[in-house]
C-alpha cells in the first residue's frame, strides 16, 4: 500500500516550483518514482484559440518567436525540475529502480490539459500546482481535466509549499461515490500521517458517517479522529471544511471532487476560489 509512481506537470512558471519541490518530497517519503512533465504549446492549437476556430495569416516572425519562446520555458522547466531533484539526490533513471526515489523527465507537444490527463493515467498520484494559468491555459482546464479524465488523485500544491505536508491529514467526507474513491484512492498516505481527521458537515453526527469511515481505517491499521461540523445558513461546505481542517492543524486536505459545475463552483467559485487560491494547504482531489 504505497505510491509507487508519481507525476508533477512542470508548466515553467512559478507555479510549477511548488509542485516541483511538493512531489520531490512525496517521491522521497514513498521511495518513488518521479517524471516531470512538460508540454511544449502547440502554435496551431494557439492560433485555432485566438482566432476563433477561423484560419488566419501569421508572419513568420511570430511563428519564429512564438517557437523560441516555447523552447525558453521548456528549458526553464527542465532546468527547475533537475535543480529540485538534485537538491533532494534523487537520480534520473527511464527504468524502475530496486529501491529509494529515482526522477525522469518528459516533453510532449499539444493540448496542456488533454496531454496531461492522458499521461497521468499511468500515475499513482498527480501533482499540479496551484497558479491562474497553467501552459496559457485557466489553471481549472488543467485540473478539471486530469481529474474526469485520468481517474487519478490530484494534489494541488502552492506555489510556496509548506514546511510539512501530509503529516496531518483533514478528510472531508460526505458520503458520496468521489468521497468513497478518495478514501481508496489515498490510503497510502493517510497510512504515512501522523493524524488523520474525518471531517464532516452535518445536523446529526449519526447520519454523516463519520465513525464508519473510521472503522474502515482502523482495518488498514489507520488510527483516525472524527470532528463533525453543523451547518452554517447559507454557507457552503467547502469554506466549513477549510476553516476546520485549519483549525486541525491539518498540512493536507482531501475531498471527493466532482467535474461539473456545482463541483466547480464549491470549489474554484466565489468565497472559496480566494480561500483555495492564497491558502497554504495543500489539496488533494479524488474524482
Amino acid at each position: 500500500m504505497t505510491f509507487r509512481t508519481i507525476l508533477a506537470a512542470a508548466s515553467g512558471g512559478t507555479a510549477s516550483d511548488g509542485a516541483i519541490e511538493t512531489a520531490c518530497r512525496l517521491a522521497r517519503r514513498f521511495k518513488a518514482h518521479l517524471e516531470g512533465f512538460h508540454v511544449r504549446a502547440d502554435i496551431r492549437d494557439y492560433l485555432m484559440a485566438v482566432g476563433g476556430g477561423i484560419g488566419m495569416p501569421v508572419e513568420g516572425d511570430f511563428i519564429d518567436q512564438f517557437n523560441v519562446d516555447v523552447a525558453t520555458l521548456a528549458d526553464k522547466a527542465k532546468a527547475a525540475f533537475a535543480a529540485t531533484t538534485g537538491r533532494h539526490a534523487m537520480p534520473h533513471t527511464a527504468k524502475p529502480a530496486a529501491a529509494g526515489a529515482s526522477a525522469a523527465w518528459r516533453e510532449e507537444t499539444g493540448n496542456a490539459p488533454a496531454l496531461v490527463a492522458r499521461r497521468a493515467r499511468f500515475f499513482d498520484l498527480v501533482v499540479l500546482g496551484r497558479s491562474d494559468r497553467i501552459i496559457d491555459q485557466p489553471y481549472t482546464d488543467t485540473v478539471e481535466q486530469t481529474l474526469i479524465h485520468s481517474g487519478r488523485p490530484v494534489l494541488l500544491a502552492p506555489a510556496k509549499p509548506p514546511a510539512s505536508i501530509g503529516d496531518n491529514i483533514a478528510f472531508g467526507w460526505n458520503g458520496s461515490a468521489q468521497a468513497v474513491r478518495a478514501l481508496t484512492a489515498t490510503l497510502p498516505m493517510m497510512a504515512a500521517a501522523r493524524t488523520v481527521t474525518i471531517i464532516t458537515v452535518g445536523k446529526n453526527p449519526e447520519e454523516t458517517c463519520g465513525d464508519a469511515v473510521r472503522e474502515y481505517l482502523a482495518w488498514h491499521g489507520i488510527s483516525s479522529n472524527h470532528r463533525n461540523v453543523l451547518p452554517v445558513a447559507g454557507a457552503g461546505p467547502g469554506p466549513q471544511l477549510l476553516s476546520a481542517a485549519r483549525d486541525e492543524g491539518a498540512d493536507l486536505l482531501v475531498l471527493g471532487a466532482y467535474g461539473h459545475q456545482p463541483w466547480r463552483e464549491l470549489i474554484f467559485g466565489g468565497a472559496t476560489r480566494e480561500l483555495v487560491g492564497f491558502s497554504l494547504l495543500p489539496l488533494l482531489l479524488v474524482h
